[in-house]
């Protein structure tokens, strides 16, 4: 009898436990451009074992979340693909003053699962052997806009424009050239630096402006100390090794 009321009010116990804790858990919602996926969420995993918060996170092109964010949408932090939306965001008034900065430089690649279809140098867009060339959307996507950049850079505009289809975001594109709808496309050199075969051709830096991603704390995060800390993380030696290792560039 004793056991039974003594198990009765563990269980108890621990059902109140269960029914608290999601009350008690301490978040922050993160919008994140697409190219930054796979960064983003190991950099997310670390920072909740180091504090024990959650970074949920959303990922798209950066100019569709900037939308978002002039709407009302509810994120804490915004992790763009480019240097133009976060500056944008802190002019009309919706970043927490001084809480811009650069956390990735990254770099645009040409790429094609089939082994042989790009060269080291990229002359496959001259010679035009390829029915679909696959980019981000140049007006919502920085990695797009490189993309076109580089293409009108190489004088190929008139020659490659008719073949390019166009993703939403660069995760798009990428599935893209995964699936076979396009032989080739311009992606994020961190979404294939971990995949081994195909054919790659790393864009001069030179071709395009710099892809500068920037990073704020939104003012529906002001109050947030785990928006705050998040950005914090992101910043420090931990996170950073991890941006490195995907092949960004850091200041």
């Amino acid at each position: 009898m004793r056991c039974t009321i003594l198990n009765r009010l563990l269980l108890t116990c621990l059902l109140a436990l269960g029914l608290t804790a999601p009350a008690l858990a301490a978040e922050t919602q993160v919008a994140v451009a697409a190219n930054f996926t796979e960064p983003a969420k190991e950099i997310a995993a670390g920072f909740q074992r180091a504090t024990g918060h959650r970074a949920i996170l959303s990922f798209g092109a950066s100019g569709a979340f900037y939308a978002q964010i002039a709407h009302g949408a509810p994120f804490e932090v915004f992790l763009s693909a480019d240097a133009e939306r976060p500056a944008q965001a802190e002019k009309d008034g919706f970043v927490v003053p001084r809480t811009r900065f650069t956390y990735a430089i990254g770099r645009l690649v040409l790429y094609s699962p089939d082994p042989v279809l790009i060269d080291g140098r990229g002359i496959v867009l001259r010679r035009g052997i390829f029915d679909k060339l696959a980019i981000a959307d140049p007006a919502a996507a920085p990695y797009g806009l490189a993309a076109i950049q580089t293409i009108n850079a190489l004088g190929l505009g008139g020659t490659v424009g008719p073949r390019l289809v166009k993703g939403a975001s660069i995760a798009q594109a990428f599935q893209f050239v995964q699936s076979g709808a396009a032989q080739l496309g311009f992606v994020a050199q961190s979404q294939v630096i971990g995949i081994a075969g195909g054919s790659r051709w790393l864009v001069p830096a030179d071709l395009h402006a710099p892809i500068e991603q920037q990073a704020v704390l939104l003012k529906t995060g002001a109050a947030n100390p785990v928006a705050r800390a998040f950005l914090t993380y992101l910043r420090g030696p931990e996170a950073r090794a991890v941006i490195q290792r995907y092949g960004y560039e850091i200041r």
